[in-house]
């Protein structure tokens, strides 16, 4: 069942808002991961980013792509909660570190182990309308439990226009998707973190730049 819903998300509100509503433009979608284990690094500006991002793979792919999101924000009693784990599929996350001896990133791990395909933001949160924020290094530690995992770099540009913070309904504004070229685990969290932001900066510089007025 929940694959059916993932499913229909996709097809009935994801590429419909994404790809009619907003418009699209996405260059190397050859690099996406046909198949797991595998993780997606993407930039993070909109609640759309996520619906993006689903939207770019074939259908019967989509429930086993997981996107990672904060566990106090998704995971509120009610229908937030319902919604994140059975429609979106989310793997929910605690942030601020190992609490009681439990590691947050645990169902990360199990994810990968299946064969999925995770969808993290290396920020962490949205940020303002089209910047990026410093990255976190909590996926520092998920490359390096699994050095072979191909990590996909994903530049979007658009959505923190169309839908950033603190807004609900997206407005029309195009959208592109630069997906840069697989890198894994460096051997050492520094130099995996500086290979991520080179990353992302060769993209931000390849995605044509649109105004903020």
């Amino acid at each position: 069942m929940k694959k059916l819903l993932r499913i229909l998300f996709v097809v009935l509100v994801a590429k419909p808002i994404i790809v009619f509503w907003l418009g699209l433009t996405i260059r190397h979608r050859e690099r996406l991961p046909t198949r797991g284990p595998a993780i997606i690094a993407a930039n993070h500006n909109s609640h759309l980013d996520t619906v993006a991002l689903l939207s770019l793979f074939p259908l019967e792919d989509v429930p086993n792509v997981r996107p990672v999101a904060a566990a106090d924000y998704f995971m509120k009693p009610g229908f937030m909660r319902w919604f994140s784990l059975n429609v979106i599929g989310i793997i929910p996350v605690s942030r601020g570190g190992v609490v009681e001896g439990v590691d947050p990133l645990a169902e990360c791990y199990a994810a990968l182990e299946r064969g999925e395909i995770l969808l993290i933001f290396p920020e962490g949160s949205r940020g303002e309308p089209e910047k990026m924020a410093e990255l976190k290094s909590g996926i520092s530690f998920i490359a390096k439990r699994f050095p072979t995992v191909p990590v996909i770099p994903v530049f979007m540009r658009g959505l923190g226009k169309s839908m950033g913070k603190g807004t609900f309904i997206p407005i029309p504004f195009f959208v592109d998707v630069f997906i840069g070229r697989p890198f894994s685990w460096t051997g050492e969290k520094t130099s995996f973190m500086d290979r991520l932001r080179e990353a992302f900066a060769h993209l931000q510089k390849k995605v044509p730049a649109q105004p903020l007025e």
